[in-house]
């Protein structure tokens, strides 16, 4: 597999979802399967990683003088 790090997001929910549509279909001798599977599994920590980065990057928000603060909302009672 390339390195998956350079992979979008985008790209590897692509493959993911590839992998799932091969692995759904069953035509895939057990070895193949294992590989399919780890790789998936690969593809989804990645996406994962990935998805936690952009929400930490989001709920934080700059302030006017640069300062950057935790961004909640509150929410109502």
């Amino acid at each position: 597999m390339p390195n998956e790090n350079k992979l979008s997001f985008e790209d590897a929910m692509t493959k993911l979802e590839q992998i799932v549509d091969k692995l759904e279909e069953g035509d895939v001798p057990l070895e193949e399967a294992i590989i399919f599977y780890k790789e998936g599994m690969e593809l989804s920590k990645l996406c994962h990683d990935k998805l936690k980065s952009v929400e930490e990057q989001l709920t934080q928000i700059i302030t006017e003088d640069g300062r950057t603060e935790n961004f909640s909302v509150a929410e109502e009672e």
